[in-house]
């Protein structure tokens, strides 16, 4: 019974972050625009490299913020790669290294 109790509280964040994001609240200090913006580097095998748009919005983000959906089923629910994800702040040269 414990368990289920953890899984309705996950379940209830990860609703509420996706409304938000939905709503063009955006998540972790970034709008939902600049993480549309990032999606296609982020998606899968045909992931292409991060645009300006998308660096520039990441560069106001709270990057330690996007650890706690590593390794959520968010990300691939919406289609996001995480490891593709975690790797943006090093291909947007925001940072030289980065680990949750």
């Amino acid at each position: 019974m414990e368990s289920f109790g953890k899984l309705l509280i996950v379940m209830a964040v990860v609703v509420v972050a996706a409304m938000g994001v939905a709503n063009g609240q955006g998540l972790c200090r970034m709008s939902s625009e600049g993480l549309m913006s990032c999606k296609p580097a982020v998606s899968g095998q045909n992931a292409v490299p991060p645009s300006a748009t998308c660096c520039s919005a990441l560069s106001t983000a709270d990057l330690h913020c996007f650890c706690s959906f590593k390794n959520s089923n968010l990300m691939p629910a919406l289609g996001i790669d995480p490891n593709q994800a975690m790797e943006l702040p090093i291909k947007c040269n925001i940072v030289q290294s980065f680990h949750c």
